[in-house]
């Protein structure tokens, strides 16, 4: 057999050697390739267009072809799969992806040429959920700002959330909408604070074992004292009606997707006072913020980082690899994307 891997700036070609060549027999063959440019900075521009389905334009790694055409698995990050590869690749079983977003590939061309697309959406899961938990403890305890006051020599003691009180979580309610990997991982970290959680996600019936109680979006909102969001959706969740909805003087956190919020909505809550705080990992705009977000003293901000660790770029292609051979001993094969079509 042989795997195809090819890295880029995050999950780096030698993460990609470490992760996979360990799980190959002695008779299996691994290249390597790199796509994109070197320094993580210059590579956000190629991300943003990738994300926005301009895949195609961006276009795939010089050698990716030659590599292929031999090649039974293919184990990518960023870089794009598009339909002119299939015809060259006529033993490809696989395309592996180490994230959860699917914009670089096609999956219709795949899906014509009989290959299994899988992705990885749990690869950042914890780091994301670990990410959460600093947001809302950042924001409704004001770390960040207390932070800042003493860098400038201020030894501050009233917040935003003062008048209202600063309370602990053990005395607060937690909404997470959208309960896949990384909402499970919240609920299952804020157990340890006492807190009472809700969960709405239109694709659950039941939530098991897993910790909280499955409500309507509409509930959650008129009861939860803090808003997480954790869904994936192509549209705004959060217009100005869900806004309107929320509890008085409650908490929004976004370390999902920008476009959840409706940028518009969420200065009307703020302006008039609904929302007690916000935090934000996510811009439509980046690496530029929008100037109204930094007009408030209430809303953290950080630069889209709840992902970035190494844990879970150097174990994306560990999982990619061992997720295709377990499929081969007879496993199923966790987030395989065009299994219906594939399988009729």
């Amino acid at each position: 057999m042989k795997v195809v891997c090819v890295g880029d700036a995050y999950i780096t070609p030698e993460m990609m050697e470490s992760g996979v060549r360990p799980a190959l027999k002695s008779g299996d063959t691994l290249e390597i390739l790199f796509f994109g440019e070197k320094d993580r900075r210059d590579m956000r521009d190629m991300v943003k267009a990738i994300e926005a389905g301009k895949r195609e334009e961006i276009g795939m790694p010089e050698g990716l072809k030659e590599a292929v055409r031999d090649a039974e698995v293919l184990i990518v990050h960023l870089c794009p799969v598009n339909r002119d590869l299939f015809p060259c690749a006529p033993n490809l079983k696989a395309v592996m992806s180490c994230r959860g977003g699917l914009e670089n590939i096609d999956i219709q061309a795949a899906t014509e040429a009989g290959v299994i697309v899988s992705n990885n959406p749990a690869h950042n899961a914890n780091g994301v959920a670990e990410f959460t938990i600093g947001l809302i403890l950042s924001e409704t305890r004001n770390i960040s700002r207390s932070n800042m006051a003493l860098r400038n020599g201020e030894w501050r003691k009233v917040y935003p959330n003062t008048a209202t009180t600063i309370r602990e979580l053990t005395d607060m309610t937690v909404g997470i909408i959208g309960y896949g990997s990384i909402g499970r991982l919240v609920a299952r970290k804020l157990t340890v604070f006492g807190c009472r959680i809700l969960v709405a996600d239109p694709y659950r019936t039941s939530l098991g074992d897993d910790p909280g109680t499955l409500v309507p979006m509409d509930t959650l909102l008129a009861e939860s004292d803090i808003v997480t969001l954790h869904a994936r959706s192509d549209h705004a969740i959060m217009t100005e009606r869900e806004f309107g909805l929320m509890k008085e003087h409650s908490y929004l956190i976004n370390a999902a997707r920008s476009y959840l919020v409706d940028p518009d909505a969420f200065r009307k809550a703020m302006d008039s006072g609904k929302l007690l705080g916000a935090a934000f990992d996510v811009f439509e705009t980046e690496p530029t913020i929008p100037e109204f977000y930094l007009r408030y003293d209430n809303v953290t901000l950080t630069n889209h980082q709840a992902g970035d660790t190494i844990n879970s770029f150097r174990d994306a292609p560990i999982t990619a690899i061992h997720n295709y051979l377990d499929y081969l001993s007879g496993k199923p094969l966790p987030f395989w994307v065009n299994k219906s079509k594939l399988l009729q």
